[in-house]
């Protein structure tokens, strides 16, 4: 990938160990909320001279309980206790890549300090400098399709080669694709994990995780060590909606976890926009049902562009740049869904097609097989009554009632 700028490692500000202390007891503290932090932090200054506040002018300031969190002695983080715990942060932190950012800090994302519950602490691993670019996020279904891990790489691939970071959650299907897109392109990629900065989730994206975090951005706010967990990804969907000035929407169920990363935009003002697709496919609902509640219906990356407000020259150079790129990348059998045991070519075949149509040239790459094979079991399913043939060299698969 070629960077817009050479990274940035050593932009945020080094923490001693009382300031790290005192800032890990007020981001962890039961029953503080994050406007009340702030709030206090308002009032007083940094969060040693908060922790010093009598317990009078603390509920003065933030009310009771919030005074009864801040002087609650430390509690234990992720089964480890306090003050081990900020032994391991020390030792994390200083590592290359590694970073503790609170809210004082100048390298702390600025986009998220519009929010109304920033954290008060993230973890960082890469490029700080893209914490502070202008963001779109790309989210969607785990169980994509072809097409739709397609255009979540080219859309993201676009976004960034036009200056713009794209932001997504490291999840399985379109999350992937979409890091990967944007690492292909000029400006790169974020991506908010729901686990701890120190761990992998899914282990499957192991390779992908490790170049992101030498050549994007990984951030989480939660601690170190902290495993997978279901409810924490609506939270880390917060951050994402919270980095990006729009979110687009690749593939959703009507029960996906990306339309909360859309409503949360929606609801902090950011854009939302959604790929329509097949009124047959499962995986279209939920941006169908975006686009019905005002999401921005879009189909190229330069739309997403004009309603940034990039000029007609900038989206038509973007243009230019993603029509000399190959319409496939090369490595696009690390992206793709698994291939389901046992399955012959003809099932290959209308696996790749999805619900949308596709030429013999994506077929191909898509399903891997070879000319002969490819021909054979496509005329095969042809003649099945399972895919017809369309107009400029397409195929669809045909639904059986």
């Amino acid at each position: 990938m070629t960077t817009a700028a050479p990274p940035t490692e050593e932009a945020a500000s080094t923490l001693d160990a009382e300031e790290l202390r005192a800032w890990l007891q007020l981001a962890h503290a039961r029953g503080l909320r994050p406007l009340a932090l702030r709030t206090l932090l308002g009032a007083f200054g940094g969060p040693r001279e908060v922790m010093s506040e009598s317990f009078a002018s603390l509920a003065e300031a933030a009310g009771v309980s919030a005074a009864e969190a801040v002087l609650a002695p430390p509690s234990d983080i992720e089964g480890v206790p306090f003050d081990h715990y900020i032994e391991e942060v020390l030792a994390w932190a200083p590592e290359p890549g590694n970073h503790i950012l609170t809210l004082a800090d100048a390298a702390y994302p600025q986009a998220l300090l519009t929010m109304p519950d920033p954290p008060a602490l993230l973890y960082a691993k890469g490029r700080l400098d893209l914490l502070q670019t202008r963001a779109v996020a790309i989210v969607g279904s785990r169980h994509a399709t072809p097409q739709g891990l397609e255009d979540a790489r080219r859309f993201a691939r676009v976004l960034s080669d036009a200056g713009l970071v794209v932001v997504s959650g490291l999840a399985l299907g379109i999350d992937a694709s979409a890091h990967r897109g944007a690492l292909e392109g000029a400006t790169g990629t974020i991506s908010v994990i729901g686990t701890g900065a120190d761990l992998v989730y899914p282990a499957a994206h192991h390779t992908l995780a490790h170049e992101i975090a030498r050549e994007g951005a990984i951030l989480s706010e939660w601690p170190l060590g902290t495993p997978a967990r279901s409810a924490h990804f609506p939270q880390r969907n917060r951050l994402i909606a919270g980095l990006s000035s729009g979110v687009l929407i690749v593939e959703a169920a009507m029960r996906s976890g990306s339309l909360i990363t859309a409503r949360l935009a929606n609801e902090m003002g950011r854009d939302v926009f959604a790929v329509p697709g097949s009124i047959h496919a499962p995986l279209s609902q939920g941006c169908h049902r975006l686009i019905k509640q005002g999401a921005k219906l879009v189909e190229a990356p330069e739309e997403v562009l004009e309603e940034f407000g990039f000029s007609p020259a900038q989206t038509a150079a973007a243009a230019a740049k993603r029509a000399k790129s190959k319409p496939v990348s090369a490595s696009w059998a690390s992206a793709r869904l698994p291939e389901p045991a046992g399955t012959g070519d003809a099932e290959r075949v209308l696996s790749a097609l999805g619900h949308a149509p596709a030429t013999l040239e994506i077929l191909a790459t898509r399903t891997e097989l070879e000319g002969a094979a490819l021909q054979g079991a496509l005329l095969g399913l042809e003649l099945s009554g399972r895919v017809a043939a369309l107009p400029g060299g397409r195929f669809t698969a045909v639904e059986r009632l």
